[in-house]
């Protein structure tokens, strides 16, 4: 590695153009002459010196040679893998202890070493096809599952799954639940499981709680086999201050900002990354590529946009640089991929983040819907005999909505710290707190915008997400839990068949209300279209507990229509006050529509209907 040392390097990582930083920093084993040796380069300036300590004898200080300014490099005979190493770095006659920043494996001792680790051995993948037919999923169904690696499934003795184990169990899952895609909490190394993931130290090690690179490879391999797309959570924005870690790399405030205001993250108890800086930007950008390039993932949620956005969150202190740097990311990641998931995950109403970059945007392609959602459990918790004064937290959203590509979340952040899970946010008695989640899910499901719903919430806990132990898996054993895990598998076998709910997300011809301001009744009726106008979906929810017998709305065909979905089926624990076979419209003019439809209505409950189509005339023989 040392040959590819020159200014001219120096001057592409400092200036944020290097992309490939990982290629030559860090340790690697090389092989020239016949001989192979491990390779160590690392970026420390204003060192005095830099030493190299390696397992084969930790008291033995190898010094490393500057080969230019600030850039150390060291080699040692043969590779050994998982040979743990550290580097001392010499600063003003004071020794800091430090882990490679690019190390691609990290061990999870009390040391903190870094282990050798060969990512160039190549890993034999199979999901050619996969990758070769996948397509962009603007107008395709998205129903992400959000998993956090180490709490969905535990062995006995308690210890988590490896990735290859937890690839067997989730992807067939994954699949009888018709997901599409699985976002996975922050997988680099972190030295705290109370963190889940967010509180990084290595972003190039993968945590070795589940196992090393290329297992990680294999989990995504096994996904895309079985047709299931693979997101990362990827967290630029902020880092763990554990000594070891990227903060404060040579003793001084190297990858983060200068000043106390813009580096400390008060909330969180970590330190804020400066984003415009050359050597931060080489060292992240290099990290998104590292794994969309070698990883074959389909994208990134991009954690605390918000934090990056504005100084600490604060909307009052735009960060423009920090902007510049979301614009360069998205702009080198779909150059790399124009297929890939951009998710930001933004609580601020910050304009065009899901804009191309020549358009002045952030240059993502989704953007959390965090309105949606805060209005949306508010509305929920509310009784239903309130629920009325409160109608229009329901129908607000398609107010903004086409004003960015949203992307409706019901994350992990709702069912920790207090919030209480998703069915324990649910008002009434047992019956009736399964109703309202049936119709929650239901109204996420059909409303416009890709989707994303945490682990376990198929199984409707009561108890809030632990992230030391695994999902309640035993209440599938109870027959409320159970029959709300088959609502949840054919809701999302519907919305993954129905063109009318996912085809025209962004686009103002996919979504029309029928009626939004029957506040007295708390009734919503609104209409789903395709490309398809044969296609087209009408949806009621009823979010009162009265009960209907006959309610009639406003229809725009002339024929027959059918229920294809009803939350109130006893299937799914409901009193199975469905509508069956066949409903004429009439000609009785109803919400600005010529003709009219007559059908029951449970308290409490969700409706999709459907026109059926039109008989196609046979001709000649």
């Amino acid at each position: 590695m040392k040959r590819y040392v020159t200014e001219e390097f120096l001057y592409y990582f400092q200036s944020g153009k290097m992309l490939d930083a990982y290629k030559y920093f860090g340790a690697h084993k090389v092989s020239e002459d016949d001989k192979t040796y491990t390779s160590f380069l690392l970026y420390a300036p204003d060192c005095c010196c830099v030493y190299l300590i390696t397992a084969l004898d930790f008291q033995k200080r190898i010094v490393m040679e500057e080969v230019v300014s600030g850039i150390w490099y060291a080699k040692i005979d043969g590779f050994i893998p998982d040979l743990e190493y550290k580097y001392i770095l010499n600063v003003q006659g004071r020794d800091i202890y430090k882990a490679d920043p690019f190390a691609f494996k990290q061990a999870l001792t009390k040391e903190h070493n870094s282990l050798c680790f060969d990512i160039d051995c190549l890993y034999q993948w199979h999901d050619d096809i996969y990758m070769y037919t996948k397509e962009k999923t603007y107008d395709k169904p998205v129903a992400i599952y959000e998993l956090h690696a180490g709490s969905f499934m535990r062995f006995c003795d308690g210890n988590f799954y490896d990735f290859k184990t937890l690839a067997h169990k989730l992807a067939p899952y994954l699949q009888e639940m018709h997901f599409t895609h699985v976002e996975i909490m922050p997988l680099m190394e972190h030295p705290l499981d109370a963190s889940w993931g967010y509180q990084i130290t290595n972003y190039y090690s993968v945590t070795t709680r589940y196992g090393d690179a290329n297992m990680l490879m294999y989990f995504i391999d096994y996904m895309h086999q079985h047709n299931i797309g693979v997101i990362l959570d990827w967290v630029p924005g902020h880092i763990c201050k554990d000594d070891h870690g990227l903060y404060r790399f040579n003793g001084d405030y190297l990858y983060e900002y200068p000043s106390y205001y813009e580096r400390e993250n008060e909330v969180w108890g970590t330190a804020n990354l400066d984003l415009s800086k050359g050597i931060t930007k080489s060292f992240l950008f290099s990290n998104a590529l590292f794994y969309l390039k070698k990883f074959h993932i389909d994208g990134f949620r991009i954690d605390a946009v918000s934090n990056i956005i504005y100084y600490q969150g604060k909307t009052d202190a735009y960060n423009k640089k920090a902007c510049e740097f979301l614009q360069e990311l998205s702009t080198i990641l779909f150059k790399e991929d124009d297929r890939i998931i951009l998710s930001a995950e933004d609580s601020s109403s910050f304009p065009n983040v899901t804009k191309p970059v020549d358009s002045g945007g952030l240059g993502f392609n989704y953007k959390w819907d965090m309105g949606w959602m805060n209005d949306t459990l508010k509305y929920f918790k509310e009784e239903p005999s309130n629920r009325k004064y409160h109608h229009h937290k329901l129908t607000f959203s398609m107010m903004y909505y086409y004003s960015e590509q949203f992307l409706l979340p019901l994350s992990h952040d709702e069912v920790v710290h207090m919030k209480g899970s998703l069915l324990n946010k649910m008002p009434g008695n047992y019956f009736e707190k399964f109703a309202n989640y049936r119709l929650l899910i239901g109204y996420m499901m059909t409303h416009p915008g890709k989707k994303l719903l945490f682990m376990g919430s198929e199984l409707a806990p009561f108890s809030e997400w632990n992230y030391a132990k695994e999902l309640e898996w035993n209440l599938l054993e109870f027959e409320a839990h159970s029959k709300f895990k088959t609502y949840i598998k054919d809701i999302m076998t519907i919305y993954n068949n129905e063109k009318a709910l996912y085809q025209l997300d962004y686009d103002n011809r996919g979504f029309s209300f029928i009626d939004a301001n029957n506040t007295e009744q708390s009734i919503y009726i609104y209409k789903r279209n395709s490309l398809d106008e044969n296609e087209s979906i009408y949806i009621l929810m009823n979010a009162s507990k009265n009960r209907y017998e006959e309610y009639r709305f406003g229809v725009s065909g002339v024929r027959m229509y059918y229920e294809i979905f009803n939350s109130d089926n006893s299937l799914y624990g409901g009193n199975n006050f469905i509508n069956q076979g066949f409903i004429k419209s009439e000609k009785i003019p109803m919400h600005n529509q010529k003709r009219s439809i007559n059908i029951k209505i449970a308290p409490l409950s969700i409706i999709m209907l459907k026109m059926r189509k039109p008989y196609k005339k046979r001709g000649n023989k």
